[in-house]
């Protein structure tokens, strides 16, 4: 740490916390009787927490968002000069950084054409969904209404978007949800549904036709997929399946929408993780690393026929996007990631995130003939997950107290990793990887080694 702030100094903070913070996806009961972590600062790949501790941090921030690392003077500038000029106008009007950014995220993202802005994943994700539901409206007599999901796949917080929500737990209590959205079966070949099938990503793609021939293809107007399931444990699409999801999209005239909010902007060593499959979606929402965590910025980007459709009648009051996000209009967003995405192009850490995800990816197979808890390994670039099973004939998933415990062991190593949460009921058992896109082999290698210990220490020896 800097010194900045002395550990004596951190009492009253703590205190704070303790007595007013009310903190995200944590039970609070404990904090009665110990104190919540508090952290103060980072820099690069590593965090402090108030007690001085030094931690390599292997989940970006915790959930997939500071792609280029702590401490970036840089964006910080950029967001500090762009604010003293103009801090916000509403989106109603345009801004030089949301206008420049617009332009530089299009020239990434060949076959789009325009940029909404919002302020989060969950919001951007409801533009869309709002999008599809005034289409259905303007062209289709209000009756091309549904919005499919994937079991497993996560969009957001808000009831709209936990509508479209695939994981069960995160839905619990919550309902009831907004009608017209409709599941339909996961990609997980390691969890096959049809049992032994060749072609898996084929069938499984051929699982969402199946729902759309029973829904009505009349009735459907998008369905909405992460390119790599992240929360829901980490799945990476098997061969054949993008291209016939988007084979069965065109054939029935239902909108493509990818949430890209956390495989964008670098984490899959592409752009996008869309990229990786050569397809064309209709939309693609994104978010956390878009600025790193810099500030707050999500994005909606649309083909240029999506846009069209909503300037069709000039004279009809009605007829465009009738549509705002506040914070969509704060400057500090697009300012944040031009800078953001100007540390990755001249850092080369597309490539760096190509060559650090083979090292890791590498070394989880290594751990998996090591270690028999290990039952699957998936992932693409620095995103990666490590299915815990019980028995690999069964494939029994772990007990989430003891993939936890694994977690907390690392975390007593220096090294934060994280865990599926609250996602599937049962089947809270992958451990999750998401360093920052400027790893180092070293910083792998701490990673690997952490997990291999702590594997060894919770389920005995390897």
């Amino acid at each position: 740490m800097d010194g900045i702030l002395a550990e004596n100094d951190l009492g009253d903070i703590v205190a704070a916390d303790r007595a007013h913070v009310w903190h995200h996806l944590i039970q609070h009961k404990p904090f009665e009787s110990v104190d919540p972590r508090i952290m103060i600062e980072g820099k690069g790949m590593r965090v402090w927490d108030q007690h001085g501790r030094e931690h390599l941090d292997a989940v970006s921030g915790g959930v997939w968002t500071v792609n280029v690392g702590y401490g970036r003077e840089s964006i910080a500038n950029a967001v500090r000069d762009q604010l003293i000029r103009l801090n916000y106008f509403a989106g109603s009007a345009g801004s030089i950084p949301g206008a420049r950014f617009a332009e530089k995220l299009i020239g990434k993202m060949p076959g789009m054409s325009r940029v909404y802005y919002a302020n989060s994943g969950s919001e951007a994700n409801e533009k869309a969904f709002k999008m599809v539901r005034q289409i259905a409206h303007k062209k289709y007599g209000g009756r091309k209404n549904k919005i499919l999901f994937r079991d497993r796949d996560y969009h957001g917080t808000t009831i709209g978007t936990l509508s479209a929500g695939g994981q069960q737990q995160r839905n619990a209590q919550y309902g009831p949800f907004a009608p017209g959205f409709v599941e339909v079966p996961h990609c997980l070949e390691y969890r096959s549904q049809w049992g032994e099938v060749a072609d898996y990503g084929v069938r499984a793609a051929k699982a969402i036709e199946e729902v759309i021939l029973r829904e009505g293809p009349d009735t459907v107007g998008a369905i909405c997929l992460e390119p790599v399931t992240a929360g829901g444990g980490v799945i990476t699409p098997p061969a054949g399946y993008w291209e016939t999801v988007q084979e069965i999209c065109r054939k029935y005239s239902v909108l493509l929408h990818i949430d890209e909010v956390v495989c964008g902007v670098g984490r899959t060593g592409t752009w996008f993780g869309y990229q990786n499959f050569g397809i064309q979606p209709d939309m693609v929402t994104m978010a956390k690393g878009v600025a790193s965590g810099y500030a707050a910025i999500s994005c909606l980007v649309t083909t240029e026929e999506v846009f069209e459709l909503f300037k069709a009648n000039p004279d009809d009051p009605l007829d465009y996007f009738r549509d705002i996000s506040t914070f969509g209009g704060c400057t500090a967003g697009p300012a944040a990631a031009l800078e953001n995405m100007r540390i990755i192009e001249d850092e080369g850490l597309l490539e760096n995130t190509v060559r650090m995800g083979a090292r890791l990816m590498e070394g989880l197979e290594g751990l998996k003939e090591r270690h028999r808890v290990v039952g699957d390994v998936r992932g693409k670039g620095l995103f990666a997950g490590a299915e815990l099973v019980m028995d690999r004939q069964t494939k029994e998933p772990a007990p989430e107290p003891k993939v936890q415990a694994v977690v907390a062991d690392c975390m007593k190593q220096g090294v934060i990793i994280g865990a599926t949460n609250r996602s599937v009921p049962g089947f809270n058992n992958t451990l999750c990887f998401s360093p920052a896109l400027i790893s180092t082999a070293a910083d792998i290698d701490q990673i690997l080694e952490s997990v291999d210990g702590a594997l060894t220490r919770v389920f005995g020896q390897a």
